[in-house]
């Protein structure tokens, strides 16, 4: 077996590639200078991406060299100084490889050595780390996951500087370093390593590339198909398993951008080392399917925080930048470019001077940001998100619908949840996890308990909550055995919708929702229409929340308030965290809800079932050291209920303009909301106050073929499929004054 090849060798054959006379096209192993010289007219001035990325690790380096050699003995949880100091080694050992790769500068190697001598004294006397907890305990780290991302940067580091090492040092650094750890990783924590989970990968993709630097096949081998080498476990069944035949991740965006560093990147390293294996191929190309899922499941460049995500996790990742480097790199996908603009980072790798390259020369092309069904589950038959766009604009309004299945151990009780950004900002919210990444102060960065208590709970999140209890209880382990059925999805024209349908969250209740993403004539953005029809084998109590970003400005029917005390809602499953504000009990002429969420005004309107009231409240109650967000939901609650239907929709209106102290369109446009039930289908409908009216027909069934048939107001209806749409002129206009009117 080869060895994988250095960032030298790749980078001077690229550079042949490129017809560049820049650089010096030497092989693999004969010496360590790239650039002829760094003045003007070499690479880094030309391509200002890898040049600024140069100097980036160039400073990261520098600081860690002045700063001295320190591999402190691990005492530390996440954000702890041990804990942050091996991250820093970690990073500044890849950085001084590949910079030494680049320059040729010998001090580089020189560090790196003498680093990795110091965690050649001191890993053989590790044990389980201090900090632990759980079952699976690092060494280096407080869990093992952190030892398996060390060792995917360390050996990378180590791979561009060994063959500069003295035949003694390279000895010491394999048998008392990367030899030991990948054993631990793999033979010595089979719990972990034998897993279809994100910190398997990490530790296959550790082990896997250890393996290619060190020419030891047997690392290799357990690496891509288990311990036992059956294939029933290892890298190759987690590519299997781990994504949908539209590359989604199971775990959902945040967990697959986490993911993606150790898949594509042990990927790279089999592609140049078995590139018979053609892993860039396997499964329909997956791998390279899920780099653009990724970036599809982002709005503005953050991604949707389904399950266990933070709001403020981004594109701008480490796993990113190297996802889209290795990305472009084998496909040549210039939309590629434009997401590495937006990043404003590449990686010091052969595939980053490609991308840098690239956009020096402007080959990019914007990213085909559009609506898009993505399937879970192997298969793809375990439920899907579906994300409708009323375009492919970072302010263009984007409704995402989670239909997928649980997600593993990271994944929320959530089922037919939604959230909804419009005009760049999150306007129907997910919380996303209760967590504070690496701040010591908080758990030790760790998940806090309040993400079980609060977050994962069902009434966390836009979707039906039974009797104040969570999906399948709260237990995710039993939610894995069912997933929701997504019945329709169709994303052409002005009428994007999504129907999905849950039987097994709760005993005897199956429910059923379609959110619907309707352009109309005349209004500044979409609006989004609710239909969740409720069926139950006893009386039950329905909350169906919405958790909401802004300000209210405007309640449309009475409220009794709580100024001097907070009640608390209940007593467990999340209820225990929500102060209760205000209650009212709306009618259908009434019951809106208008906020102001950064110049655009919200109205949610409500058609209630007889006898439901509404619950304004605020999370963060029993929360004594203030681990959750202060955040406004609305609940509509139905007590002693079997079956039930809510309707709802939420219209974008208006301007609030600070500058000009202006106000404008700052009530709804929409009049009425009604609902008929037919034979065979639901019927809602949009009043507007021009005299318009849109309906729009549901039929039950999915089949494109099948003809329906309602009726609203003695006015027939007649459509084929699931979904028809019928927009009425105002009163006096012909509808080809409408058509005109709409064209214009």
């Amino acid at each position: 077996m080869q060895r994988l090849p250095t960032t030298l060798g790749l980078l001077a054959a690229l550079l042949l590639s490129a017809q560049t006379d820049a650089l010096a096209a030497a092989p693999a192993g004969a010496g360590p200078v790239l650039f002829k010289d760094a003045g003007p007219g070499s690479i880094r001035g030309d391509y200002p991406l890898f040049a600024g990325e140069q100097r980036r690790l160039e400073a990261l380096v520098g600081a860690a060299r002045r700063a001295g050699i320190d591999v402190p003995v691990p005492r530390d949880p996440g954000g702890g100084f041990s804990h942050e100091q091996h991250k820093r080694n970690y990073m500044a050992l890849y950085g001084a490889g590949l910079l030494y790769r680049i320059t040729g500068d010998g001090a580089y190697a020189d560090y790196a050595r003498r680093l990795l001598l110091e965690y050649a004294k001191l890993y053989p006397t590790l044990g389980p780390h201090p900090a632990a907890s759980g079952d699976s305990p690092g060494r280096l780290f407080w869990q093992s996951l952190n030892d398996s991302v060390w060792l995917v940067y360390a050996i990378q580091g180590y791979d561009a500087i060994r063959d500069t090492l003295s035949a003694e040092d390279r000895q010491t650094i394999d048998d008392q370093v990367f030899r030991p750890m990948a054993a631990f990783l793999s033979e010595g924590q089979p719990q972990v390593f034998e897993l279809i989970h994100n910190h398997a990968t990490w530790a296959c993709a550790a082990v896997g590339m250890t393996g290619y630097v060190l020419r030891d096949d047997e690392l290799v081998a357990r690496a891509l198909n288990g311990l036992d080498k059956s294939g029933r476990t290892g890298f190759l069944r987690q590519v299997d398993q781990l994504f949908s035949p539209d590359g989604y991740y199971t775990e959902g965006p945040y967990y697959q951008r986490y993911a993606l560093m150790p898949f594509v990147v042990f990927a790279q390293a089999i592609d140049a080392n078995e590139p018979a294996r053609k892993i860039f191929d396997y499964r329909d190309g997956v791998l390279l399917k899920a780099i653009r899922s990724t970036i599809q499941l982002s709005q503005g460049g953050y991604l949707f925080p389904l399950n266990d995500a933070l709001r403020d996790k981004s594109l701008r990742t480490d796993e990113l930048y190297q996802a889209i480097a290795i990305g472009y790199a084998a496909t040549r996908d210039p939309a590629f470019l434009s997401v590495a603009r937006w990043q404003g980072r590449t990686t010091l790798t052969p595939e980053g001077l490609l991308v840098a390259r690239d956009l020096a020369e402007g080959k990019e092309q914007p990213f085909p940001f559009a609506s898009r069904l993505f399937r879970d589950g192997p298969q793809g038959d375990r439920g899907a998100v579906a994300v409708l766009r009323a375009g492919p604009g970072e302010r263009d309004q984007v409704l995402v619908v989670k239909n997928s299945a649980q997600g593993m151990g990271h994944g929320h009780f959530d089922k037919l949840g939604w959230m909804l950004y419009d005009e760049g900002a999150a306007v129907v919210t997910d919380y996303g996890s209760a967590r504070f990444l690496n701040v010591e102060s908080k758990d030790g960065g760790r998940y806090l308990k309040e993400n079980q208590s609060w977050a994962r709970q069902t009434v966390a999140h836009n979707t039906l909550v039974v009797n104040e209890t969570s999906h399948f209880d709260g237990q995710w382990k039993a939610g894995e055995k069912t997933a929701p059925r997504q019945l329709f999805f169709s994303a052409d024209g002005p009428t994007r919708v999504s129907t999905a349908e849950m039987d097994g969250a709760y005993p005897g209740v199956r429910f059923r929702r379609t959110l619907a993403q309707l352009t109309i004539e005349g209004l500044a953005s979409p609006v989004v229409v609710d239909l969740l029809r409720v069926q139950g084998s006893k009386p039950a109590q329905y909350d169906r929340p919405l958790h909401y970003a802004g300000h209210l400005t405007a309640v449309g029917f009475p409220l009794q308030s709580n100024p001097a005390q907070r009640p608390v809602l209940g007593s467990a499953n999340g209820y225990q965290h929500l102060w209760v504000d205000a209650t009212g009990t709306p009618q259908a002429g009434n019951a809106t809800l208008t906020w102001l969420n950064g110049q655009r005004f919200y109205t949610y309107r409500l058609l209630p079932p007889a006898g439901a009231k509404v619950i304004l409240a605020e999370s963060g109650a029993n929360d004594p050291h203030f681990n959750l967000r202060r955040e406004p939901v609305l609940i509509e609650r139905l007590e002693n209920a079997t079956d039930a239907t809510f309707v709802a929709v939420l219209e974008p209106h208006g301007l609030y303009d600070p500058d000009a102290e202006t106000v404008s369109d700052s009530r709804s446009r929409i009049a009425a909301l009604r609902h008929v039930r037919a034979a065979d289908a639901d019927v809602v409908s949009l009043e507007l106050l021009d005299g318009r009216t849109l309906t729009l027909a549901i039929a039950d069934d999915a089949d494109a073929a099948k003809a329906h048939r309602a009726e609203i107001d003695g006015r027939p209806l007649a459509w084929s499929g699931h979904v028809g749409r019928f927009d009425e002129p105002a009163a006096g206009e012909t509808r080809s004054e409408m058509a005109s009117r709409e064209r214009r």
